[in-house]
């Protein structure tokens, strides 16, 4: 008769636990899955899966001290997973444990610099997908490191120009960056909000132009740490556009800000009716 309590029949009994961990998780009962994960982990704490699982689930709960934690055991019994390391690596960037996550990394194969604080390890150019059920909330960042990025375009969603957020280590699609297939990110959360807000404005090009009469708005606004960008074929409307009308997105701090902007670039000058300045999105 199979002795239930020795280490081969722990582990089956870890396993059956660990799979309906998986399965509840499938079916989206969470709550039931990190139960049966950790009953796989407590049958069999010499067993990495289930710490790793509890890992990940968490992650996606954004429960980041539990993540941590689940993710250091299972590292620590398992020092070959690299995936487990890099779910390691984000949840203490999460937690600003700056300390762990230079561990994580380097276990994880990265050349990270020694330092204190956030780490400065640009990791590139690419697009972060700030809603994962929505492609329009797909915007271009700049990798601070492994798990964070600071938005480069204007958000159509809850987010603006200069957010730093955590971002997820799996590739979720590609998009081409000069010529070159660069991953697509998702979002994790937001870690610091950025002090600009997101302002809209519709404009009417009066005389015949090209819409290249907004790339001097852009460079004034570069100028001044500030953004600007065309949504005109990123906003829905009720029937197609007219070619002369364009929603002109701006980050700026204040309102005041966008009417100076406006003023020097002057928009009667350049052929362009300037309409109301609205606020579209702010953290304050």
């Amino acid at each position: 008769m199979k002795n239930l309590f020795s280490p081969l029949g722990k582990r089956g009994r870890a396993s059956r636990a660990n799979d309906r961990g998986g399965s509840l998780r499938d079916k989206g009962k969470k709550a039931e899955a990190i139960a049966s994960y950790q009953r796989a982990a407590a049958i069999d704490p010499t067993w990495s899966a289930p710490f790793y699982n509890l890992g990940l689930l968490y992650k996606y709960e954004s429960e980041w001290q539990p993540s941590l934690d689940a993710n250091l055991r299972a590292t620590e019994l398992n020092p070959g997973n690299l995936e487990g390391w890099w779910n390691l690596g984000i949840a203490a960037t999460a937690l600003g444990k700056w300390d762990v996550a230079r561990r994580a990394w380097r276990a994880a194969g990265l050349t990270i610099p020694e330092g204190e604080g956030p780490i400065d390890f640009p990791c590139g150019f690419n697009p972060i997908r700030l809603d994962p059920e929505e492609e329009s909330g797909t915007v271009w960042a700049q990798r601070l490191d492994p798990a964070r990025a600071r938005i480069s375009s204007i958000p159509l969603n809850d987010y603006c120009f200069g957010d730093i957020v955590l971002n997820d280590g799996a590739a979720m699609g590609y998009r081409k960056l000069r010529g070159q297939d660069v991953p697509v990110f998702n979002c994790l959360g937001l870690l610091v909000p950025s002090p600009l807000s997101t302002w809209c404005i519709e404009m009417e090009l009066l005389a015949e132009g090209l819409p290249s009469v907004f790339d001097a708005l852009g460079q004034i606004a570069s100028e001044r740490g500030l953004a600007t960008e065309d949504w005109t074929s990123s906003t829905p409307t009720a029937s197609e556009p007219k070619p002369e009308l364009h929603r002109i997105a701006i980050a700026a701090g204040t309102k005041g800000e966008v009417n100076d902007l406006l003023a020097d670039w002057d928009p009667d000058a350049r052929g362009v009716r300037v309409g109301a300045v609205e606020m579209e999105f702010s953290h304050a």
